[in-house]
């Protein structure tokens, strides 16, 4: 175990390393001036603009940005914001709490909604009660993130006024909405893909021979059939999981939560790089520690993928 998890911390690395460059050179391809964003509307010389990008080694080629970035990396400096002169770390720590909250809430209600709906709808196969959870989950998936998040807000928060319209850190309250916003769309994937797998499961002859063993019905389905289905299940919750990152920032700016959502935003609105940078990179790194969570969840449930 201990060398297939080194294995794939190595991997990690290297894809760090390669998004690090295409990061880099996405965020560079906008036509947007960084000087020009931090003296908008102010009277400036051009030996202050010069003396701006000197700064921020904004006159250095791109390869060379490219190096001071990650060395100052390796060093757990990921630079200073254009627009908030401060420390794009310090910046990224006063609002991940915010952002993984959410992810992390959100993750959670969505496992434990998803999963015990598709379970009962693929005992129930066929049935209205299947047909019904199909029709609401088809509906969900569908429906992208902001839309959900906009109709929950409209119905919960500014006709019932059961829940604040606008996050303001004052309790779990106001984090409901947002998390129930981004779960759904996980929510009605998980669950599908939880119902298909344990059908073909389900069907299988093990499960008919421990049915026929007298095993009841409950364990059959909980302990033997669940626990095969899990490696599907596992992978699809895990991208879902990844992809809150994304989703986090479209909710995070329909509650005015003020996570790294909203400080990518303003970050690419202002052609701030080293913010835009920063935060892209930290969100693709947990992505890839999900993927390493998941990884290992696969060796201890299948033991022949540490061979592979």
């Amino acid at each position: 175990m201990g060398k297939f998890i080194l294995k794939r911390l190595g991997q990690m690395v290297l894809v760090l390393l390669a998004v690090s460059v295409i990061i880099f050179a996405l965020v560079r391809i906008t036509p947007s001036d960084p000087v020009a964003s931090m003296t908008q509307g102010k009277s400036v010389s051009e030996e202050t603009k010069q003396e701006l990008r000197e700064h921020y080694h904004l006159d250095k080629s791109a390869p060379e940005q490219y190096i001071i970035w990650v060395t100052g990396i390796f060093k757990g400096d990921l630079g200073e914001s254009y627009q908030y002169k401060q420390s794009v770390g310090f910046l990224i720590g006063e609002r991940i709490g915010t952002t993984m909250t959410l992810v992390l809430l959100s993750g959670v209600l969505a496992i434990l909604i998803a999963i015990p709906v598709g379970v009962i709808s693929a005992v129930k196969m066929n049935t209205w009660i299947d047909k019904l959870l199909s029709v609401i989950t088809l509906i969900f998936v569908a429906s992208p993130v902001f839309l959900t998040a906009l109709v929950l807000m409209l119905v919960f928060a500014l006709k019932l006024r059961w829940f604040p319209a606008i996050y303001q850190g004052n309790g779990l309250k106001e984090m409901i909405l947002p998390a129930i916003a981004l779960a759904m769309n996980m929510v009605a994937l998980t669950s599908r893909i939880t119902r298909t797998s344990m059908i073909e499961q389900l069907n299988a002859d093990y499960i008919r021979t421990a049915t026929a063993k007298g095993i009841p019905r409950r364990r059959v389905i909980i302990t033997y059939a669940l626990k095969n289905a899990m490696i599907p299940i596992i992978t699809v919750t895990s991208i879902q999981v990844g992809s809150m990152l994304v989703g986090a920032v479209l909710v995070e700016s329909v509650f005015a939560m003020g996570g790294l959502g909203d400080l990518l935003i303003k970050g690419i609105k202002a052609a701030d790089y080293p913010v835009v940078q920063g935060v892209t990179l930290l969100m693709v790194f947990v992505f890839l520690c999900i993927n390493l969570v998941v990884d290992i969840l696969y060796a201890v449930l299948d033991p022949r993928i540490r061979m592979k």
